[in-house]
């Protein structure tokens, strides 16, 4: 082979194996930013899914509550409105001051059966606080799996070089499904009026 081509060849293949493996990159990159966002996506379903399943047993227990302390009528306006308002959040951030508001709730609620101990002998009752208990549970495993894929994903998004290629397809941080402040005190219940 002649000298002349060679030195124009084999930089020719040079440049063309190190395109090659930028591009490979590159869409190795983005790929992975993709499948971290469906992973997101996947994970917020599932912890929606357990917020609709408590949301479902609610009016269940509720109205069991009902025939036993039907004095109790602000209780249950609080748990009728949390629940209305979680129904109607759109982000995640409205999901989650919705959930807390509806955690707090029922808290306040199981705070007002402690004062009926026929009701928590009744067997539909405690059918369903076991329903509420198992989904309570399967919500904080489907909160953990959505924060730790949020900070997977929001870490990714802001490492170099990463952070480019996100930016190019338009990805922004995810917002982490948050307890809020009030959802952490213990409720408040006032039986003296």
């Amino acid at each position: 082979m002649n000298k002349k081509l060679l030195y124009i060849v084999v930089p020719v293949l040079v440049l063309i194996l190190i395109a090659g493996s930028l591009f490979s990159w590159y869409i190795n990159a983005r790929n992975q930013l993709v499948y971290l966002e469906e992973n997101i996506d996947a994970s917020w379903a599932e912890v929606d899914n357990q917020l609709q399943r408590r949301s479902d047993l609610i009016p269940n227990i509720v109205s069991t509550v009902k025939g036993f302390a039907s004095q109790e009528k602000e209780v249950f306006t609080n748990i009728a409105n949390a629940r209305a308002k979680l129904a109607g959040a759109a982000t995640v951030s409205e999901k989650a001051e919705g959930a807390n508001q509806m955690e707090s709730a029922l808290s306040r609620l199981l705070v007002v059966v402690e004062n009926y101990p026929q009701l928590k002998s009744d067997q539909n009752f405690i059918r369903l606080q076991d329903e509420l208990a198992g989904t309570e549970n399967r919500l904080a495993v489907a909160r953990k799996r959505y924060n730790d894929g949020v900070k997977i994903f929001n870490a990714k998004i802001r490492m170099f070089p990463s952070s480019i290629i996100a930016g190019n397809m338009g990805l922004e941080k995810k917002p982490y499904f948050e307890v809020s402040d009030a959802a952490k005190e213990a409720p408040k219940v006032n039986f003296g009026s």
